[in-house]
C-alpha cells in the first residue's frame, strides 16, 4: 500500500481524485472531446472537466446512456456546457461523421481524451 501513497513529482499520488488535481483550474475557454463518456472514467472526465467550465462534447456509441450521464452533470453543475455525439470508434464511418459534426461547430478543440 505504500507504493500508491508516494506522491510523484506532481504532488498527486493514486489516491488523489481527478477533482483534488484539477482544483483551481478555470476551464471555460475550453472545449474537449471526451470519448467513452457513457460510463467508467469517461464519465467521471466528462464530469469533472464540465465541473470546470471546459465545454465537453461526449463521444459515446450509446446515445441514450450519454444523455443519462450529460443529465447527472447537469443536476450537479447546472451551468455546465455538455453536449453527446454518437461515436464509434471501431468505426472509421462513425469517426468520419462525428469529426464532421464537430468541425462544422467551428470550436476549437482544446483536449481530447
Amino acid at each position: 500500500m505504500w507504493l500508491f501513497r508516494r506522491k510523484g513529482p506532481s504532488g498527486f499520488s493514486a489516491c488523489n481524485t481527478a477533482e483534488e488535481v484539477t482544483h483551481g483550474i478555470d476551464g471555460t475557454n475550453l472545449t474537449a472531446i471526451v470519448t467513452g463518456a457513457s460510463r467508467g472514467i469517461g464519465s467521471e472526465t466528462a464530469r469533472v472537466l464540465a465541473l470546470r467550465g471546459v465545454h465537453v462534447f461526449m463521444g459515446v456509441r450509446n446515445l441514450a446512456a450519454g444523455r443519462d450521464v450529460k443529465e447527472a452533470i447537469l443536476k450537479e453543475t447546472p451551468a455546465a456546457k455538455v453536449d453527446v455525439m454518437e461515436l464509434d470508434l471501431s468505426s472509421m464511418a462513425s469517426v468520419r461523421k462525428f469529426a464532421s459534426e464537430f468541425n462544422s461547430l467551428g470550436l476549437p478543440l482544446n483536449i481530447l481524451m
